[in-house]
């Protein structure tokens, strides 16, 4: 789960804030009010059904969820810790969790998680690191987000290519030799989505922030090449110059033949099913993330984006073990696999990949295969303005042709200026 946040207030302003609209400490969980779990968008909708099974199981237990959309979730979740009235449990976006562990807000789970024996060892690696901060484990990842290649097999065969190329030189041929065959601009890339340049960004050796998160890292010769590598994409015509909403129906122009690939999350594989006539069913598939390199040792997917949302308990909650049985109840293997089924949120355990329903379909082993092969994004709380930024500047270079290495400096100094604070919070930690 992504979705843009406002920059990390301290407890102070967030209480006056939340003063100000009226809440109160009454909203606090005690021991004898339900359980309170906060679930957020379609997570949310489709929660009340997959908890039947559990109220059967704990019938003493008494059960409150709230479902939030994602544009108030954010908002909701600081201003209910500012006016002390946070939940016991909650659905939080992975990109979230060190902006709320900052705040204390949040309970570490390790203790919990090894007293029900959740094995950490099931988990994709990658994913159950978006839940680390600082060495501490502060949430259990619920589903995982991550990119990777949606293309068309049929137009594909007829440019020459049997399936779609691993590496990006190969995956460059091919987009050429669709061009050549009747498809100009071959590759999808919006430029209001900074995941596809996150991913390029996340297969270089380099870290996007250095020092200990202190300063950006973006001058660096891996996210400039990452982000050439990104740009050559519309200076060839390969990928359109599209800012807004050009393409009003992404799903029909995939159809249509329009483009040929664009790099999206596990939920188009329903999209495309539902949207597309069943005649095209097997005319597209998926693809792992190209890598850069195939040289000597290069082997398997390119690193891609690892997202999703993880459960948290809250510091605050006075209802830590029942809290602990529903995280525990979310985490089983049967039960994920039934959200699969109704929400078409992937897995984050390896053992629910053996379901038939998940390992015998082509389409969704390739984001199996991508699983293996994620990383986190830099565990501070000022990342997404981070992420929104670095997408900004690499429009700009799109648009008026700034050289590569000045854009970068200039962004890292714009990063530099978010991590401010962080650098003064940690000074200040290392001095006391």
């Amino acid at each position: 789960m992504s979705t843009r946040q406002p920059r990390l207030l301290s407890r102070r302003s967030l209480i006056a804030g939340a003063g100000a609209l009226g809440l109160a400490a009454c909203g606090r969980s005690g021991p004898d009010a339900p359980l309170r779990f906060w679930a957020i968008g379609g997570e949310g909708a489709a929660v009340e059904e997959l908890l039947l099974p559990f109220r059967k199981e704990q019938p003493a237990l008494r059960l409150q969820i709230e479902k939030l959309p994602f544009s108030a979730a954010h908002e909701k979740l600081l201003t209910a810790f500012a006016g002390d009235s946070t939940p016991d449990i909650a659905q939080l976006g992975n990109t979230w969790i060190a902006e709320l562990a900052a705040l204390g807000a949040l309970e570490p789970l390790q203790p919990w998680v090894d007293a029900i024996g959740l094995p950490s060892a099931d988990y994709f690696e990658g994913v159950w690191r978006t839940n680390l901060i600082g060495g501490q484990l502060y949430g259990v990842p619920w589903y995982v987000d991550t990119r990777l290649l949606f293309y068309r097999r049929d137009l594909l065969a007829r440019a020459g290519f049997a399936s779609m190329p691993g590496d990006w030189p190969g995956v460059v041929k091919a987009l050429q030799a669709l061009q050549r065959h009747g498809t100009p601009h071959p590759l999808l890339l919006p430029l209001t989505e900074p995941e596809p340049l996150l991913a390029l960004a996340l297969q270089q050796d380099e870290p996007l922030l250095r020092d200990g998160d202190r300063y950006g890292n973006f001058r660096g010769a891996g996210f400039q090449r990452a982000l050439r590598f990104y740009l050559d994409r519309f200076a060839s015509g390969e990928a359109p110059y599209l800012t807004g909403n050009e393409i009003q129906n992404m799903w029909q122009e995939f159809g249509r033949g329009t483009f040929a690939a664009f790099i999206s999350g596990p939920w188009n594989i329903g999209e495309l099913d539902r949207r597309l006539p069943p005649a095209m069913k097997d005319s597209w598939g998926t693809a792992p993330m190209p890598r850069f390199a195939n040289g000597a040792g290069a082997d398997g997917p390119g690193a891609s984006t690892a997202g999703g949302s993880s459960l948290v308990v809250f510091r605050r909650s006075q209802r830590k073990p029942d809290a602990l049985k529903l995280l525990a109840y979310l985490s089983r293997p049967e039960v994920q696999l039934r959200f699969h089924a109704l929400t078409g949120d992937l897995p984050p355990r390896r053992s629910t990949w053996q379901s038939p329903a998940l390992a015998g379909d082509p389409r969704s082993t390739a984001f199996r295969q991508q699983l293996d092969n994620v990383k986190p994004t830099p565990a501070v709380p000022e990342w997404e303005r981070i992420a929104q930024e670095m997408q900004l500047f690499a429009t700009r270079a799109q648009r008026y042709g700034t050289p590569v290495p000045e854009i970068c400096a200039a962004l890292d100094e714009r990063v530099d200026g978010f991590l401010t604070k962080r650098r003064w919070m940690l000074d200040r930690a290392r001095n006391a």
